[in-house]
């Protein structure tokens, strides 16, 4: 790296001398470091070292830069925390999430169910997904998943995993904050309480951008993929706004048919971890966005275990927009931040002790 006539003269330089040193001993520190030990860390450092391998991006390598940098202009700014603490899941609850899919009853389910299977195959086919229809059970899981055994060009990878799930993070965060907005325009309108509804919905939408900003620390998305992202929010906000001003008990329905295909892919990831199938994340440390966001323990901190606790967030937008589609829309309470007669009797909270996959009907909350 450096003739013997440079280090020569460079040592003869006390200051010189130092910053050589500094720089040596970065270097063998990076070299020391795994490349997938953690993104967050690579993201920081192949900044400026073009030789390291870089977490699953499409970006050219001399492109790269830091995803979230420090704002600028706020020395006096240490941390901003979040507006909403997450709750506390433990491991025995968020490997008791299953697969679970709600029968339609009515011509609103039914619409909503094909609105969800037209999204599907536009999401599927934007991002290559594919899988085959053999199964598996993930650990501590007891309901089985398909395992992705499809070969060459079809074979679901890390990189293709990533894909889908920046695509359906970005699509996720959607619903909560329309939803939200028009309920809110609707209070001030009518000059009335909305009993609860939007903070739920805003906590929603905030939870599923997290999952989104987690995902980002691990693979910067590509030009294509951010144009197909602009597309798709640009329909999708516009349609679900005009939808929801319609039937808001059918945008909800549609939300909660939506994540149960959610909780069916993150299942699908796990199940491939466990079979071996995606070898780059068996050792692959979660962001640390996501370990001070979810609060994950020592010891718990694996990619495995972060797809747990986002299959329990997307197992709760479940229970709770089902919730919401078997309820008066004007008129209801929402179930999940109200005070109950009886605690001791199971009620609907927003952690998952109490989850049910299909929703709470309405005589059993009201």
């Amino acid at each position: 790296m450096y003739s013997t006539r440079t280090v020569a003269t460079s040592l003869t330089n006390p200051r010189t001398t130092t910053k050589l040193l500094q720089s040596v001993s970065a270097i063998q520190d990076v070299s020391r470091a795994p490349c997938l030990k953690s993104c967050s860390a690579t993201t920081l450092v192949r900044h400026n070292q073009s030789s390291l391998p870089r977490c699953f991006t499409s970006t050219a390598q001399q492109r790269i830069k830091e995803i979230f940098p420090p704002p600028a202009d706020s020395p006096s700014i240490k941390i901003t925390p979040p507006a909403w603490h997450h709750p506390v899941y433990t491991e025995e609850q968020m490997n008791a999430i299953h697969v679970a899919h709600r029968e339609t009853k009515n011509w609103a389910d039914r619409v909503a169910l094909a609105a969800v299977r037209l999204l599907r195959w536009g999401m599927d086919t934007a991002t290559g997904y594919t899988h085959d229809t053999g199964s598996v059970k993930p650990k501590g899981d007891s309901n089985p998943a398909a395992l992705s055994q499809n070969k060459g060009w079809f074979a679901m990878n890390e990189r293709k995993w990533l894909v889908r799930a920046l695509f359906l993070e970005s699509v996720a965060g959607v619903p909560g904050m329309v939803a939200a907005s028009v309920r809110h325009l609707h209070s001030l309108r009518r000059l009335k309480r909305d009993h609860g509804w939007i903070e739920t919905l805003l906590e929603e939408a905030y939870n599923e951008r997290m999952h989104l900003l987690t995902f980002m620390k691990m693979a910067e998305p590509g030009r294509f993929m951010k144009f197909m992202i602009l597309g798709a929010q640009g329909v999708f906000y516009n349609g679900f706004f005009l939808s929801y001003l319609i039937s808001p008990r059918i945008c909800h329905r549609f939300v909660g048919f939506l994540e149960e295909e959610a909780v069916l892919t993150y299942t699908r990831m796990i199940a491939d971890i466990d079979a071996g199938k995606l070898p780059k994340w068996e050792k692959l440390e979660a962001p640390e966005i996501a370990i001070r966001y979810w609060n994950m323990p020592e010891g718990h901190r694996s990619m495995r275990d972060l797809l747990l606790y986002i299959r329990a967030d997307e197992a709760k937008h479940r229970e709770v927009n089902h919730t919401l589609g078997n309820l008066e829309q004007k008129t209801d309470p929402n179930p999940f931040v109200s005070e109950y007669e009886d605690p001791s009797k199971p009620h609907p909270t927003k952690s998952i002790e109490n989850i049910k996959p299909l929703g709470w009907e309405r005589k059993e909350v009201m």
